[in-house]
C-alpha cells in the first residue's frame, strides 16, 4: 500500500475548498438534524484528530479505540437511562445521533488502525501552526463529511481522499444516472415493505401468534425488518453516488480509485445462501470487513465470540442485543461445523437439493429469530422468544454443535 504525505498531497486551494465544503456540509447538516446533539459528533472528531496529532503510531489505535468506545458507551447508557425514564421514550434527535455516532467510530478507528499498520502517515510540523490547518482539514473532513454522517457504508481515508483530490484534476460530473437506479431500487424496496406489512405491525406478529403460526409470524417481522435495511442502504448509496464517492465508469474493480465497498448488501445473497455464515459475512458488507479487521484479525482467543461480544458493545448492550449477538456467535459456529458434515452425507444430487433447501429454512427461520431479539431488544421480547416455538430452531443447532463437538473428540 502506498503511503499518503498529507504535505505532499496538499495540492492548492480547490484541495482545500472541497475539504471545507465537505466539513462545514457535515457540520451544519448535524445541527439542523440533530440539533445539541450534534455535539455527540463534533466533540469526539476534534478529539480523534487531536489523538492522531499528539500520538505516536504505535499507540494512536488503542488510544483512539478506548476514547471513542468510551464516549459512545457514555451516551448509549444515557440513553438506556432515557428509555427507563417515566415520563416518556427519549427523543428521536438522541437516537439519531448515537447511530451517526456508531458510524463515526468507524472511521475513526479505520483511520487509526491504517496509521498504526502504516497505510496512512501524519507528517505534520507540530512547531509550526501554520501547517496545523493542511494537516487536521483532511482528517476532520473525513470524520464529518456530510455523504457519510448519517449513514453509509464506511469508507476508507485513503479512498475518500484520493477521490476528493481527482475531483479537483478532472471535476466529473457526479453519476447522476446511478445514483437514479439506487433510488429507484429503494422505492421498489419500500414498497414491497408496504405490501408485506399490511395493516399489523411487527410486534403485534410476535404478541399475537400462537402455536406454529408463530414461525409464520417471526419470519414475517425479520422480512420487514430486512427490507427497511435494503432500502436505506440503497438510498444512502444513492446520496454518495451524487456528492461524487460513487465508483466512477470503468473503475468498478479498482480499489484505490473510490470507494469500491459502497454497496453494503448482495440482496440476491442474502435471500438465497443456506448457510448462516455466508449470510453474516454478505450482510452490512462494510461493517462485516471493519469488524474483522478491528477485531477478528487482532483477537489472541476466540476471535469469533471476541467479534460478536464487541458488536453487542457497539450496538448498545441492549438485553436483546446481548441475547442475539451471543447467539448469532453461536449459531455462525455451529454453522462451520454443520454444513461439511451434511455434505458428506448427501451422496446424491437430489440429496444435496433437499438439503440445501432445508438448510435454506433453518438459516432463514435463525436470521429471523436473530433479528426479533436484536431489534426489539427488551426483556419482553426475549421471553416471548424463549416460550415460542421459534426457540426450536436455534436449540437444534445447539444441540446438533454439542453433538459435532463430541463425537470429534471421540474420534
Amino acid at each position: 500500500m502506498s503511503r499518503l504525505l498529507y504535505r505532499r498531497q496538499w495540492q492548492g486551494s480547490e484541495t482545500w475548498v472541497w475539504y471545507s465544503l465537505l466539513l462545514a456540509g457535515g457540520c451544519l447538516l448535524a445541527c439542523a438534524a440533530l440539533g445539541s446533539y450534534a455535539l455527540l459528533l463534533i466533540a469526539p472528531a476534534f478529539g480523534a484528530v487531536a489523538i492522531f496529532h499528539s500520538v505516536g503510531s504505535q499507540q494512536v489505535h488503542r488510544c483512539a479505540f478506548v476514547l471513542q468506545m468510551a464516549w459512545q458507551t457514555l451516551w448509549h447508557l444515557r440513553l438506556h437511562c432515557r428509555e427507563h425514564d417515566l415520563q416518556g421514550p427519549p427523543g428521536i434527535r438522541l437516537t439519531i445521533a448515537l447511530s451517526s455516532l456508531m458510524l463515526q467510530t468507524q472511521r475513526v478507528t479505520s483511520l487509526a488502525l491504517d496509521i498504526h499498520e502504516g497505510k496512512v502517515t501524519i507528517v505534520s510540523e507540530r512547531r509550526d501552526g501554520r501547517e496545523l490547518l493542511p494537516w487536521a482539514l483532511p482528517l476532520c473532513s473525513y470524520l464529518l463529511f456530510f455523504p457519510a454522517l448519517l449513514g453509509g457504508p464506511l469508507c476508507s481515508f485513503r479512498r475518500f481522499q484520493a477521490r476528493v483530490q481527482r475531483s479537483c484534476a478532472s471535476g466529473p460530473a457526479p453519476p447522476l444516472r446511478a445514483a437514479g437506479q439506487k433510488c429507484l431500487r429503494a422505492l421498489a424496496l419500500h414498497l414491497l415493505r408496504m405490501a408485506v406489512r399490511g395493516s399489523a405491525a411487527p410486534l403485534a406478529y410476535l404478541t399475537d401468534c400462537t402455536g406454529f403460526g408463530c414461525m409464520w409470524a417471526l419470519w414475517h417481522s425479520a422480512l420487514l425488518f430486512r427490507l427497511a435495511y435494503y432500502a436505506q442502504w440503497a438510498l444512502d448509496e444513492a446520496l454518495l453516488s451524487v456528492a461524487g464517492f460513487g465508483l466512477e465508469p470503468g473503475h468498478e474493480h479498482a480499489e484505490e480509485t473510490a470507494c469500491a465497498d459502497l454497496s453494503d448488501a448482495d440482496l440476491w445473497t442474502l435471500e438465497t445462501t443456506h448457510r448462516l455464515a455466508h449470510f453474516t459475512r454478505t450482510w452490512n458488507k462494510s461493517t462485516s470487513r471493519w469488524l474483522r479487521r478491528l477485531i477478528f484479525q487482532r483477537s489472541p482467543v476466540q476471535p469469533l465470540w471476541a467479534t460478536f461480544a464487541f458488536s453487542a458493545w457497539w450496538h448498545g448492550l441492549h438485553p436483546g442485543q446481548v441475547f442475539g449477538f451471543f447467539c448469532w456467535a453461536a449459531m455462525v459456529e455451529a454453522d462451520y461445523r454443520i454444513h461439511p458434515f451434511l455434505r458428506s452425507l448427501a451422496k446424491s444430487w437430489q440429496a444435496t437439493v433437499l438439503y440445501k433447501a432445508l438448510a435454506w429454512v433453518q438459516t432463514q427461520l435463525l436470521v429471523a429469530y436473530i433479528t426479533a431479539a436484536v431489534e426489539m431488544r427488551s426483556f419482553a421480547v426475549l421471553w416471548l422468544l424463549g416460550a415460542s416455538y421459534n426457540s426450536f430452531f436455534p436449540l437444534l443447532y445447539g444441540a446438533a454443535l454439542l453433538w459435532l463437538v463430541v463425537r470429534s473428540k471421540v474420534k
